[in-house]
């Protein structure tokens, strides 16, 4: 059996594994331009690498060479081969990298060579002579080639295999990049060093207690300048834990760190601690003694153009631009990340959910596939090697709260052993993994995806999944529950957040969860004719590939926020505005609200009239809290719409709510004489235009471009209804001085159910107003996408409304919704997802300028409704025909819907469907518009 294809976690002679920590020993960096070539299989000849290519280190050699080096892979489950395990087929694509170094005259005892991660596996030559064999992409490997470095120059060999037997264990719905992708080092390790060191900082009842754990060359120093600490060991069994006084804890709140040194006379190591205290109390997740409600997301690592590359601004841009949108947890799926994100992590302050480098999804891809390596004893030692590493080099952070064994593997004996091992390394941090239903190993029970009632189903009983033992259920309820993975944000949506975090804060149990996810993974590429765009599955050629699945974070590719992320934001807001002004509660932790400031604004008709800041006084972690706000405040307009809106911003916004604070009048669209300067065409009664405004509808719309969502949940029977492709048929127009009436048959070839849809139109001050009764037959069988009328005009570049936003929104997406006045140009109206699908759709409109010309309105209906708009440049038939946002045809013409009603978003990508109260059955639905001429 080949090195690539064995069971084993790598050569015997790897060094253990030990923490990542910053250190005063002397290093060279390996990374730069190496000599690279790439085989079609694994067992090609050693060369001469005289006239090689050169490739950067660290990188993926498939993002380089324009295709000459292949293309990148993306599936979500599926293997990219047969599944033989643990071989792997002849067609391997294998990258050769080779450079020369000139060894530096350190005065060390010995030379090690570290590899930060390397996929998939490889073999390492030095001078010639073979080193060792690496596994485990996204975990380091260290060996020691002190007696085959010479002084003077050296040269490295490094043969990297696409794939190996480890890519079974490495299945984590992402890109397939194979490379050197971190760094390589070469480190020398002094003779009077610290070989390893885990200070682990404990925080009880406002003290700090050290329990430290170091191996090396005593004797050993280890300080806290700040607190005065300073203690030496002259050998390994004067190690003890001890208390250091008073400190701040550290939490994601008020990310805390005291600098510490560990010094043995040939090295000093550098730490950053953080005091806190990890303890699950029955069914409760404490940190420091307090309950942790997690809003989080899943982060994979991913870069445009690098890949899974480091970048330091890249990464501390995105984990700023989490904490500005109010997230305080990741967990890292599903692998360790580069280790210097964990370091932010510490510095910005993150709840850290840890997993190890192991997923075998593919194995239930096909129910003909056996041997799932999760409870296969050849691969228990592969298993218990990556837990090992990943604790080992991580254990320093005190970020990291949560150790999980990995993602979506089945359950299986080698799992345990891993869990097993974590607890007895480290007995300060709870075990997850999803897998465990029973919790018969781990600390916490967790799903993926539950619905709202298993949520409540699981805060009650204990239990939201059949299959269960009753004394596994036992257990379960005396376990605190953790979401791992919810809210598809898979293109426009996620759908329902509000409605999870209100469950989550109903039932004490749960503690909430982590978005799936992120970000975006889209590779910057380009057309045959070099338009730039995002690529996802597909895209390269591949012959298996699961599409725009990778597409699927609250970030685009780009760096752009999705208005879903502002939802979450809104959503997890951490100060809560009760439902009447002059009270709120905090969701804080750790801190108190002293450095929140609370500010009013009074709004008429959407135009600000008066602002202030409040007085208000702190109140602790979790309470609740008053305030006196100013008369003016609730002053009320003798006409116009009156709105109070609270703020609480402390560097970003950290709370706001609206309260109406008058009920509108309903005022009718009243008929006049005449038709507003509207001109009809006389054969058919669609309008032609408005004064000098050409505007050709209504047109009855039902369908919209299918989101994610809606492509995995109704969209097929929404096609097979025929809503992309209605027919009209005129049944009958009447043309008046002052009316115009327009009956109109709307179905879809070869169905008889349909929609009876009668357009009136009449004068009104100054313009034309048009009510629209629609009226469905008998028959309908599936939800609509909308309910609404659509009018065509020429292009359009600004537009001014008066209504919802900024930002697009949903019956199911509409906490960060707020009704103001907002102008944009109408290119920033829609968000460009990765995959083209249903955007921009603004409910409750009361009116929109378009260039200043023409102005549209709404009238309110008994019940308080409002339809909504979206402008495009598109029709949702050629919106939902385009792969990719560079495939839609040009256009001098701009779409304006006008909706009474939208589906909902839902979570169905990945996830339960739209909730039947966001849902759009088939009804009979009447509204009123008004059109004046500002021409």
């Amino acid at each position: 059996m080949t090195y690539y294809e064995d069971f084993s976690p790598g050569s015997a002679n790897r060094l253990a594994p030990r923490s990542w920590v910053r250190s005063t020993a002397p290093t060279l960096s390996l990374d730069g331009d190496w000599k690279f070539k790439l085989w079609p299989h694994a067992d090609a000849p050693l060369e001469d690498p005289a006239d090689w290519d050169t490739l950067p280190v660290p990188s993926h050699w498939v993002l380089h060479g324009d295709g000459k080096y292949g293309r990148p892979i993306y599936t979500n489950v599926k293997y990219p081969f047969p599944v033989d395990p643990p071989y792997v087929p002849d067609e391997n694509p294998t990258g050769d990298h080779f450079r020369t170094f000139t060894l530096p005259e350190w005065d060390v005892d010995r030379i090690v060579l570290r590899f930060d991660g390397v996929e998939s596996t490889y073999k390492v030559w030095v001078n010639g002579a073979e080193v060792g064999v690496g596994k485990g992409s996204r975990l380091p490997t260290e060996f020691d080639v002190t007696d085959l470095v010479v002084p003077g120059e050296n040269s490295i060999l490094v043969r990297v295999h696409q794939w190996s037997s480890a890519t079974y264990l490495e299945d984590q719905d992402q890109w397939w990049l194979p490379g050197i992708f971190r760094d390589v080092t070469l480190i020398g390790r002094p003779s009077a060093r610290v070989d390893d060191v885990w200070v682990r900082a404990d925080f009880v009842d406002g003290q700090g207690f050290l329990t430290p754990e170091v191996t090396g060359s005593f004797p050993i120093t280890l300080a806290v300048p700040e607190l005065d600490v300073s203690v030496t060991w002259q050998s390994a069994a004067d190690v003890a834990a001890f208390e250091v006084g008073t400190v701040e804890p550290w939490s994601a709140e008020s990310p805390r760190l005291y600098d510490c040194t560990v010094a043995a006379a040939g090295e000093t190591v550098h730490l950053r601690l953080g005091f806190r205290t990890v303890r699950i109390d029955g069914d409760q997740f404490l940190v420091n003694g307090r309950k942790v409600m997690f809003y989080g997301v899943n982060r994979h690592e991913t870069h445009p153009v690098l890949g899974r590359v480091f970048d330091s601004d890249y990464v501390r841009e995105n984990l700023l631009l989490m904490k500005r949108h109010n997230i305080n947890a990741i967990r890292t799926s599903h692998y360790p990340p580069d280790p210097r994100v964990l370091e932010l992590c510490d510095e910005l302050g993150l709840w850290v959910m840890l997993e190890c480098d192991l997923e075998t999804h593919g194995f239930e891809h096909d129910e003909s596939i056996v041997d799932n390596p999760s409870d296969d004893p050849r691969w228990a030692e592969q298993f218990l090697d990556r837990m090992r590493r990943t604790v080992e080099r991580d254990k320093n952070h005190p970020s990291i709260v949560i150790w999980s064994l990995g993602n979506e593997c089945a359950n299986g004996r080698n799992l345990a052993a891993m869990a097993q091992w974590t607890h007895e390394r480290d007995s300060s941090r709870p075990v997850h993994f999803e897998r465990d239903l029973a919790s018969a190993y781990t600390d916490m029970h967790s799903r993926m995806y539950a619905t709202l009632e298993e949520l409540a189903q699981i805060g009650t009983t204990g239990c939201g999944h059949g299959g269960i033992r009753p004394e596994e259920i036992v257990r379960q309820q005396n376990r605190p529950f953790v979401h791992c993975e919810f809210g598809h944000a898979m293109g426009n949506g996620a759908g329902s957040l509000a409605d999870y975090q209100a469950v989550y804060e109903r039932y004490p149990r749960l503690h909430g969860g982590f978005i799936w996810e992120w970000r975006d993974h889209g590779i910057l590429t380009k057309t045959a004719d070099g338009t730039p765009f995002y690529a996802y599955g597909g895209d390269f050629g591949e012959v298996v590939h699961d599409g725009n699945f990778v597409m699927d974070g609250m970030v685009l590719s780009d760096g752009t926020p999705s208005p879903s992320l502002v939802e979450y934001a809104a959503v997890i807001a951490p100060i809560v505005f009760g439902d009447e002004p002059g009270t709120f509660r905090s969701r804080y932790h750790s801190i108190d609200t002293s450095a929140v400031e609370f500010i009013w604004t009074r709004t008429v008709d959407g135009r600000e009239v008066e602002s202030g800041v409040l007085e208000v006084l702190p109140v602790p972690p979790g309470e609740s809290g008053a305030f006196e706000l100013p008369e003016q405040a609730l002053d009320l307009a003798v006409e116009g719409e009156t709105w109070l809106t609270l703020e609480a911003v402390s560097g970003h916004l950290v709370g706001s709510r609206q309260y109406r604070l008058s009920t509108p009048r309903r005022v009718s669209a009243v008929p006049t004489k005449g038709l507003g300067g509207a001109v009809f065409d006389p054969r058919t009664g669609s309008l032609l235009r408005i004064g000098s405004v050409e505007i050709a509808g209504p047109r009855l719309e039902l369908w919209r471009a299918p989101t994610d969502n809606d492509a995995r949940a109704g969209e097929w029977l929404w096609r097979e209804r025929g809503l992309d492709r209605l027919e009209h048929r005129v049944r009958d127009v009447r043309i008046g001085d002052d009316e115009v009436i327009v009956d109109v048959r709307v179905a879809a070839a070869t169905a008889a159910r349909c929609v009876d849809v009668t357009y009136h139109w009449f004068g009104v001050a100054d313009g034309v107003a048009l009510r629209v009764d629609a009226v469905p037959s008998q028959g309908w069988d599936c939800t609509w996408p909308r309910i609404g009328v659509r009018f065509e005009l020429p292009s359009v570049d600004e537009v001014q409304w008066f209504g919802t936003g900024p930002l697009e929104s949903y019956s199911d997406s509409a906490t960060a919704a707020r009704v103001g006045r907002w102008t944009v140009p109408v290119d920033d109206l829609n968000v460009v997802y990765a995959k083209p699908q249903e955007t921009g759709h603004r409910p409750a409109l009361r009116e929109l300028i378009l260039d200043n010309r023409l102005r549209v309105g709404t009238v309110r209906d008994i019940g308080g409704h409002r339809p909504g708009f979206s402008l495009s440049r598109h029709t949702p038939q050629q919106v939902a025909a385009a792969a990719h946002p560079h495939e839609l045809p040009p256009s001098d013409r701009v779409y304006l819907f006008l909706d009474n009603a939208q589906h909902g978003l839902g979570s169905a990508a990945c996830g339960p469907d739209v909730l039947p109260q966001h849902a759009l059955w088939p009804a009979a639905h009447s509204f009123t518009l008004t059109f004046r001429n500002l021409a």
